[in-house]
């Protein structure tokens, strides 16, 4: 499985940007996906999730209201819509995928949950 994410830039602050993540070597429909961020000298976070049809989305509370997650399965993309971006959201931004054996158990904002990692994309957010 290989995860390539894209879209992030540099932006001013309170713009929206919309982060894209393509899954192949594997059925996209297999797997949960998620939004991870890691800023510079902190830990990686969870942002959001997304179940394999796309029913059920969960986030973390520093985006909720934020941040809208969805996936489109024939295109295998998942998406991360950023609106109201602020210099704090400066991070490199990762997708993740679980299988769906494992996703979904209350365990989606776990960081261990995951089994594949894209590289990440870098979002600046200037001020």
């Amino acid at each position: 499985v290989q995860l390539q994410a894209s879209g992030g830039g540099l932006v001013q602050a309170g713009v929206s940007l919309r982060l894209s993540c393509v899954l192949s070597g594997r059925p996209f429909t297999d797997y949960g996906m998620a939004w991870f961020r890691q800023a510079a000298g902190k830990e990686r976070e969870f942002l959001a999730a997304i179940n394999s049809r796309g029913r059920n989305t969960y986030y973390g509370d520093s985006v909720k209201g934020r941040f809208t997650i969805a996936r489109d399965n024939d295109k295998n993309t998942v998406y991360l819509q950023m609106g109201s971006l602020k210099p704090e959201d400066t991070a490199i931004y990762y997708c993740a995928a679980a299988s769906n054996s494992i996703f979904g158990l209350g365990n989606q904002n776990y960081k261990a949950t995951y089994d594949y990692w894209g590289r990440g994309t870098q979002v600046t957010v200037s001020s």
